[in-house]
């Protein structure tokens, strides 16, 4: 297994060095060189399994020869000994055939911890065997930095510096970055939204001698093992509901597309994937691409979801490369024009290949307090925002008849209180480890919204010399 670049002018690697870069040399995003598939066999045999064995036989082939079996079974089992529940993510049933994947029972609550745990532990065992430090950057929306500062803190090998938007995320999604003592965590505050946070991770990459000055490794979800690491729920899910006999859809929040791109990589595995709806807030360039074809980005309007405020969705590229059929100098042209212009037009071929498997709605406020309180009532049980939205579009799928959709439940309660109480006119429950975090004082460093200033900062923090 090689990985190659969406944009076809770096050089191929094995998974170690893929995991280590984050971005490729060239500005694109890395992909494997081909899809492994998994047995008829193989996809029977995760009935009844548990969440690990699922994760060792899904991620295995993406390893190579770069990380020995009994290695990455022993971090697996390390990477998930810390959630809160037993089947790590469990499937709830609702009615009509839907059903919640709740993928919030890590330390920091979202569904990011389940990659974020796996990819901080092979990174760290990586850099061990080299002898090598790196210094880990970061842009988050709001969950991201919290799951890579829990994963990261206190290693010894990394230094992790996380860009967020001020005022543009939870104060506790704010507090799980800033209360964290140790003394290799470093939480930046941008005045900008989360865009220009990833744009400026990017020009970071993008700059070779700052890059290897630093070591630069990146933990978003352009780092390929990120979205591996998401598959594995895709598999477990579907394992219950009769896969692969019966085919199984999926809706998934997504502002990013790393999310609902792991969904695409399972179903290019095997996996019987019936649809995948992208179900976007009123940030809906993802919705707008598959009616027209045209990615144009527009202003980010802050929601009460805020992880997906976002216009410049940086896995869509890995989706492009599939869509044009490996065509990485369409791919560039793509990403220049969007540079350059804001927007880029797909042919009606490419648009037709992304309908065949996706779906997309778009779910404003008014929707997505109607489906909180929908909820509550029905089944007594309170979702988060982001939840609310991947289901409000879940159910306007269309599906054959005995085909289950699943939505992806991406975020506990707990971290958006505000859009709770707005919805349900009370606050959430708060699990205990949260409330006793709310005492602790914070450390935040603001930075200026330009690339120098951020360098200049993480020289200046870092301990790479």
């Amino acid at each position: 297994m090689e990985y190659i670049s969406t944009r076809g002018r770096a050089t191929a690697l094995s998974f170690e060095p893929t995991l280590l870069a984050g971005l490729a040399g060239d500005g694109g995003l890395y992909v494997p060189d081909h899809w492994p598939k998994l047995s008829r066999q193989t996809l029977e045999g995760f009935r009844g399994a548990g969440f690990q064995h699922v994760a060792k036989t899904v991620l295995m082939p993406f390893l190579g020869s770069d990380v020995r079996p009994e290695r990455f079974a022993e971090i697996v089992d390390e990477a998930y000994a810390g959630f809160s529940h037993a089947d790590i993510a469990p499937l709830v049933a609702l009615d009509d055939g839907h059903y919640l994947l709740e993928l919030f029972h890590g330390p920091t609550l979202a569904f990011k911890d389940v990659a974020m745990q796996l990819l901080a532990r092979l990174m760290d065992d990586a850099l061990r065997r080299r002898g090598q430090r790196a210094t880990i950057v970061g842009a988050t929306s709001g969950d991201t930095g919290g799951a890579a500062i829990e994963a990261f803190r206190g290693r010894d090998a990394v230094d992790v510096f996380i860009l967020y938007p001020q005022g543009r995320v939870s104060d506790i999604q704010r507090m799980q970055m800033t209360t964290p003592t140790d003394a290799n965590v470093h939480t930046l505050a941008v005045d900008g939204t989360f865009d220009d946070c990833q744009a400026l991770v990017k020009a970071m990459f993008n700059d070779s001698e700052f890059r290897q000055e630093v070591n630069l490794a990146g933990v978003n979800s352009i780092n390929w093992a990120r979205v591996m690491a998401q598959t594995t729920y895709y598999f477990t899910a579907a394992a219950q509901l009769g896969s692969p006999d019966t085919p199984v859809g999926f809706s998934v929040p997504t502002g990013n597309f790393g999310d609902i791109f792991a969904g695409y990589v399972a179903a290019q595995m095997g996996l019987p994937v019936a649809r995948l709806m992208i179900a976007t807030n009123v940030n809906d360039i993802l919705a707008r691409v598959m009616q027209a074809g045209i990615y144009e980005t527009e202003e980010v309007i802050a929601t009460s979801s805020p992880s997906m405020d976002i216009q410049v969705s940086s896995n869509f590229e890995r989706l492009l490369f599939e869509l044009t059929r490996r065509d990485a100098p369409r791919v560039s042209g793509f990403m220049n024009a969007l540079a350059r212009d804001g927007r880029f037009e797909m042919a009606e071929d490419e648009v037709a290949l992304m309908s065949a498997l996706f779906d997309a709605a778009r779910v404003d406020e008014a929707q997505t307090q109607e489906t909180m309180r929908d909820v509550l009532k029905r089944f007594d049980m309170q979702i988060d925002p982001h939840t609310a939205v991947g289901l409000a579009a879940a159910r306007r799928a269309v599906l054959p008849d005995g085909v289950p959709m699943v939505s992806l439940a991406t975020a506990h309660p707990a971290k958006f209180p505000a859009a709770v109480e707005a919805a349900f006119g009370t606050g959430p429950d708060i699990p205990a480890r949260v409330r006793e975090m709310m005492t602790q004082p914070e450390r935040i460093s603001p930075v200026e919204n330009a690339l120098g200033a951020v360098q200049t900062f993480i020289r200046q923090n870092g301990r790479m010399g």
